[in-house]
């Protein structure tokens, strides 16, 4: 199912139309897709380079999801950079026992067409421990060539834009595989 993001009020993007972030379920793996219309140009990130598992990302360009497996405080951040970087951390409560996620480095790749920016990532699912009442966040960091930083999720909560809060958490997690 596709998703709408919307951003962060009165944080809104200078040059970007939309964002919108699917997350799909086949077998074993998640596809997250997340589509930029209006950025492709003015938008800053790192070139592609080797896959690597970075900090930090969110400082610039990044597209994220956080994922609460089932019943319980939980979840893992997911952060994804168009340079193929990337991170995983697992929090046992609301920004509370933080430490890196063990998993298999994400298959990111990067298309632009035209005004549009595509960044896709695949990731293997054992060891999340995903129930069928899991809850997933989508959200991203959008930096520009200015410098502005626009913030996007499925919501927003709070005096300040913050994707860890539960608020944000509000897609289903798609349980069944699909081939």
């Amino acid at each position: 199912m596709k998703h709408r993001l919307v951003p962060y009020p009165g944080m809104a993007s200078a040059c970007v139309v939309s964002v919108t972030a699917t997350v799909e379920r086949r077998r074993a793996q998640l596809h997250f897709r997340y589509d930029v219309l209006g950025g492709a140009a003015c938008l800053l990130h790192a070139p592609t380079s080797a896959p690597a598992r970075t900090d930090g990302l969110w400082r610039t360009t990044c597209f994220e999801a956080f994922i609460r497996p089932g019943a319980g405080e939980a979840y893992t951040e997911l952060n994804f950079a168009p340079s193929t970087q990337w991170a995983a951390y697992r929090f046992d409560s609301y920004r509370s026992g933080m430490s890196n996620a063990i998993m298999r480095a994400p298959v990111i790749t990067v298309a632009r067409e035209g005004r549009s920016f595509t960044l896709t990532a695949q990731i293997d699912t054992s060891g999340l421990g995903l129930t069928p009442s899991a809850r997933v966040g989508l959200s991203a960091v959008l930096e520009e060539k200015s410098g502005a930083k626009s913030y996007w999720a499925l919501a927003h909560g709070g005096d300040k834009p913050d994707f860890h809060r539960a608020e944000g958490f509000i897609a289903r997690l798609p349980f069944e595989s699909r081939p």
